[in-house]
């Protein structure tokens, strides 16, 4: 074999092992997009497996990888899906029972509230009418008792009040009076 020809073999088998090499780092983009729960699209799996959307979509290999991997994704998620949407209705179905519950028993107890309130306002009626005529006549001396109390105190107040301003008059007088007196004292001591 000529020199030639083996360099183009050799070529030829590196260029196979890229291939090959580029085809499991895809199928290992396909498997972490999986277990992940990624989305599994063309520039997803040829971001995470380091080739170019070219190669995902010239060799026919990746090309079969990646259309079988999204075909599988598609039904995965319709089934996915599907069991979501079947247990979103088991669940509707199960809030609306309770709801349904919770409502009943609402009614109910405002209902016995409200009779209870009934019974307690007819108790505060009777009690009313009951204790009224005492009450307004208890009150009506209260208040004739407290009005005399305040006349009596204004009256002594209006007294102590003439009875201050007659001991400042006294005091003043007193004062004008001591110091008159002082004036005199002065006088005839120095005179």
């Amino acid at each position: 074999m000529s020199t030639a020809a083996a360099k183009t073999e050799a070529a030829n088998q590196a260029r196979q092992r890229r291939t090959e090499e580029k085809l499991r780092h895809v199928a290992d983009a396909i498997g972490q997009l999986q277990r992940r729960k990624l989305p599994v699209t063309y520039p997803a799996i040829a971001s995470r497996a380091g080739v170019s959307r070219t190669f995902l979509y010239d060799n026919p290999d990746a090309r079969d990888l990646v259309t079988t991997a999204i075909t599988r994704a598609g039904s995965q998620r319709r089934h996915d899906q599907a069991g979501h949407d079947a247990q979103a209705e088991a669940s509707w179905q199960q809030r609306a029972l309770n709801a349904e519950q919770a409502l009943k028993a609402a009614h109910a107890e405002i209902r016995a509230q409200r009779a209870r309130i009934g019974e307690l306002l007819g108790q505060l009626r009777d009690t009313q009418h009951d204790h009224d005529g005492d009450a307004v006549q208890r009150l009506a001396t209260e208040n004739a008792t407290l009005k005399q109390r305040i006349r009596d105190l204004t009256a002594s107040n209006r007294t102590l009040d003439e009875r201050l301003q007659a001991a400042r008059s006294n005091n003043r007088f007193l004062d004008k009076r001591i110091a008159g007196l002082e004036a005199q004292l002065l006088g005839t001591t120095t005179g």
